[in-house]
């Protein structure tokens, strides 16, 4: 069962307890009201009858008279002061009558003091008001005046008011519990709505969101669910990014790998299946050693890759620029040297905020990459000013077309001398995660025969800053 009908079931439960508690209780009242009023005004009528009668009885010597005439005298009084609807009762018989009532057996024992006494009594679907008291007559013989009347018409008004009252009840309580079904069904409207963009959102439709029309608890829900859901999305799309980088890294991957692989795999046969000289045998062990040896350089490449998105192991210092520059040209005099390539280096920055070794690691890949640009000779710079550190050759640079690919995954302008030299195609998509973990990006320039510049750009606000660590 829905909530909404729920509540206005309960709605309608109480409602109609409370109106039928409160009608009953207006009805019984108006009872006891009408009852009472028509028992107080009986007792005063015979409070005045019983003093009247009792003192025409005690003025008069009734032993005096025979039982006839002392009947019709009685009967006489009776009709005189009481009217119809009195009888008279002597030593516990009836000798006079106005009424049709018969007194029921055993009830002419009743009433022996002078106190009023009555009780409502149904006959034949008639109600009947039977009140009386001892006629203080002073007499020996005992007198007791009764009067009996017919309140039938009391409870008939009370009838026809209940049955007023049920209709106007339920009419009531129809169109209650109707406006309560509608007006729950308007509070909650929002929600069925978050309901069904909840469905939509597991059905994959992580745009949908709630319209917010009010500022109550239903529409705070609804402000948080709808905050619940821009997170989900906003997770859910770097789900999707990281998961399609994955599928790229690897696809990037796999295709790496086979040529390697297929070298190897050729060159091994070869030495199983072939009788060939100890120098082609030596070669084919060469090319095997140096296909393994790529191998091994591209899992490390792609496992420090992987393990750059752990950004907390990344430690970031203010570290002094010229510092960094000078340990990096150290660790390349040798590379440079073998290549016949001039490092030169011009420092006029102070200090940034970095990850020293990630840092040397960036700037080391790009003058790798600017080493094999490079022809014997050439000369690269290595420049540091403010928030920018550039790495610039004159080599053979990149077509216009090409810049935005080189930072993907194994991808290389030039693959015949790429593999040639022993690259992986990863040097480029290395530097610019560790530039994005520094919250800084890379700014490639490149003119084909003229050479290729590449620049680390800091956030300005990093130069000078305190120690840091993430």
């Amino acid at each position: 069962m829905k909530l909404w009908v729920k509540i206005s079931l309960l709605m309608g439960v109480i409602l109609f307890l409370a109106m039928g508690i409160f009608g009953g209780g207006i009805i019984y009242q108006t009872l006891e009201y009408n009852r009472n009023q028509m028992v107080e005004s009986s007792q005063e009528q015979m409070k005045v009858n019983a003093a009247v009668l009792a003192k025409e009885i005690g003025d008069r010597s009734m032993e005096q008279f025979g039982d006839t005439t002392q009947r019709s005298y009685l009967t006489y009084l009776v009709q005189k002061y009481g009217g119809r609807d009195y009888m008279l009762l002597k030593d516990g018989e009836v000798v006079a009558n106005q009424t049709s009532y018969r007194l029921l057996p055993g009830q002419e024992g009743r009433w022996q003091t002078t106190e009023i006494e009555y009780e409502i009594q149904k006959t034949g679907g008639r109600y009947i008001l039977v009140m009386g008291q001892r006629l203080g007559t002073g007499s020996r013989d005992h007198y007791k005046l009764v009067l009996v009347k017919e309140i039938t018409s009391l409870y008939e008004e009370l009838f026809k008011q209940v049955g007023i009252f049920l209709i106007l009840y339920l009419v009531v309580i129809f169109f209650a519990v109707d406006i309560t079904f509608w007006l729950v069904r308007m509070v909650l409207k929002p929600m069925r709505e978050l309901e069904e963009t909840a469905m939509a959102i597991s059905e994959g439709d992580l745009s949908r969101r709630i319209r917010i029309r009010r500022n109550d608890e239903v529409g705070k829900v609804s402000v948080a669910f709808n905050q619940m859901a821009d997170r989900v999305e906003y997770q859910m799309a770097q789900l999707e990014d990281v998961s399609e980088r994955r599928l790229q890294l690897l696809g990037s991957l796999t295709h790496e790998l086979k040529t390697p692989m297929t070298s190897i795999i050729g060159y091994s046969d070869t030495l199983l299946h072939v009788k060939i000289s100890k120098e082609q045998e030596k070669k084919a062990l060469e090319h095997i050693n140096s296909e393994c040896r790529r191998l091994e350089r591209l899992s490390g490449k792609l496992m420090f890759l992987i393990g750059l998105y752990d950004e907390n192991r990344v430690l970031k210092e203010v570290y002094p620029v010229e510092k960094l520059l000078k340990g990096v040209e150290a660790m390349e005099r040798y590379h440079m040297a073998q290549a016949g390539i001039t490092l030169e280096i011009s420092c006029k920055a102070d200090t940034l905020l970095m990850d020293v070794d990630l840092m040397e690691s960036l700037l080391i890949n790009l003058l790798d990459n600017a080493i094999k640009a490079s022809g014997k000779g050439d000369r690269i710079l290595l420049l540091a000013e403010k928030n920018r550190i550039c790495v610039k050759d004159y080599g053979k640079g990149i077509p216009k077309s090409e810049i935005s690919k080189v930072t993907e995954a194994f991808y290389m302008v030039d693959k015949s001398r790429s593999r040639k030299n022993g690259s992986l195609g990863m040097g480029l998509a290395l530097c610019q995660k560790i530039a994005a973990l520094h919250d800084a990006y890379l700014e490639i320039t490149s003119e084909l025969g003229k050479g290729t510049e590449i620049t680390v750009v800091f956030p300005p606000q990093q130069e000078g800053q305190k120690e840091e660590s993430l």
